[in-house]
């Protein structure tokens, strides 16, 4: 197969077949014709069996076979977005235990300095680093905001809403609002776990908030526009609830523009994977979010910036914590499936933002006052 790139993990596989099915031995170098022609001669002037070595190389041969097979599986989409299917596949992670089990109470990347970047971090403590940078991004500061109303677009098990909830102290209000009524469950129950009755969730679809006009003073929302099918709409929603002199910031993964490097064939391949793998109806760019910030004439100046060296290791990293720890799924085998393709997709997204196609999306701006 033309470009197929083995897994690291295939490869010493493979070559842990050719060792298992070889035994090799010292002779001496001088062997009658008889015995030479029954004896294939290997590197380092070892020898094994012809039937032995025809074996070996069968077994790789199946091995990189099997590979391209099961990479023609896992290179086929299996969760398209649809109506409802955001919710549905929430809901279903939150049943699972798995993604809270690996990811957290925090569905989101973490956050590594330039430092950090080849060092071991817990994941959980790059994600409260994330958190706190994205304030800083955003201008939100608990001494300034202790008394802030805030809104959480897409909480997920709502770990975020909370620390943010704890961080600006018991005056603030977080409301968090989320597609998945299972993960209202968990985040409620999490919520007086932890002792945080200022954070509060509700199932609310972030395109038709009910939520009156200029009802929050900051509109936080971290990975979530990613699963919305109109990125205009949840722009203007959003706009529309924060009150005049209020902050919004906003992570998300976003493609590359592709008005300065035009995407060609490979690259709108493995975009529509990323798309369909996750319930992604589609990306756009940091540029274009900025822009329907600006057209919705609400907003005073956009910054942006891509932080994905900041954050590229957290893909890596929670594919380790499965490996290393596979408690989590082990007992679960009728999620294995579902798990090897979480943990391709994991790669796949990786090598995305790696080499310049995905990048992640950070932009904050204040609502003009009326």
């Amino acid at each position: 197969m033309k470009n197929l790139k083995v897994p690291t993990i295939v490869l010493l596989l493979c070559i842990a077949a050719v060792n298992a099915f070889s035994s090799p031995s010292s002779i001496q170098s001088k062997v009658n014709r008889k015995t030479a022609t029954e004896l294939d001669m290997v590197a380092g002037g070892s020898v094994v069996p012809k039937v032995v070595a025809k074996v070996g190389v069968a077994a790789v041969s199946a091995a990189l076979a099997g590979t391209g097979f099961v990479k023609l599986i896992l290179d086929k989409p299996s969760r398209s977005y649809g109506e409802g299917s955001v919710a549905q596949e929430y809901d279903e992670w939150a049943d699972e235990g798995i993604l809270e089990y690996y990811w957290g109470e925090h569905i989101h990347l973490g956050y590594y300095s330039k430092e950090e970047k080849y060092k071991y971090k817990a994941l959980n403590e790059a994600q409260y680093a994330f958190i706190d940078e994205m304030m800083k991004f955003g201008g939100i500061d608990p001494g300034v905001d202790g008394n802030a109303k805030v809104l959480d677009v897409g909480c997920g098990f709502g770990g975020t809403s909370r620390y943010l909830a704890r961080k600006l102290g018991p005056n603030s209000e977080v409301t968090a609002i989320t597609l998945s009524p299972k993960q209202v469950e968990r985040a409620t129950e999490l919520a007086v776990e932890q002792k945080t009755p200022n954070a509060k969730f509700k199932v609310e679809d972030a395109l038709a908030m009910s939520f009156p006009d200029n009802s929050f003073d900051i509109v936080w929302a971290c990975e979530s526009g990613e699963h919305m099918p109109d990125k205009k709409k949840y722009i203007e929603q959003m706009m529309r609830v924060l009150k005049p002199g209020g902050k919004f910031v906003m992570a998300t993964w976003c493609q590359r523009d592709d008005r300065e490097a035009p995407f060609d064939k490979r690259d709108k391949r493995d975009l529509q994977y990323l798309y369909e793998e996750w319930s992604h109806p589609y990306f756009i760019s940091k540029e274009a979010y900025a822009e329907l910030i600006d057209k919705s004439g609400m907003m005073n100046k956009v910054t942006t910036a891509d932080w994905v060296k900041e954050t590229i290791n957290s893909w890596r990293h929670t594919i380790w914590k499965g490996v290393k720890d596979p408690r989590g799924w082990i007992f679960k085998p009728k999620t294995y499936l579902k798990c090897v393709r979480d943990g391709y997709c994991l790669e796949r997204m990786h090598r995305a933002f790696k080499r310049g196609l995905m990048e992640y999306g950070m932009i904050t701006a204040t609502k003009k006052e009326e």
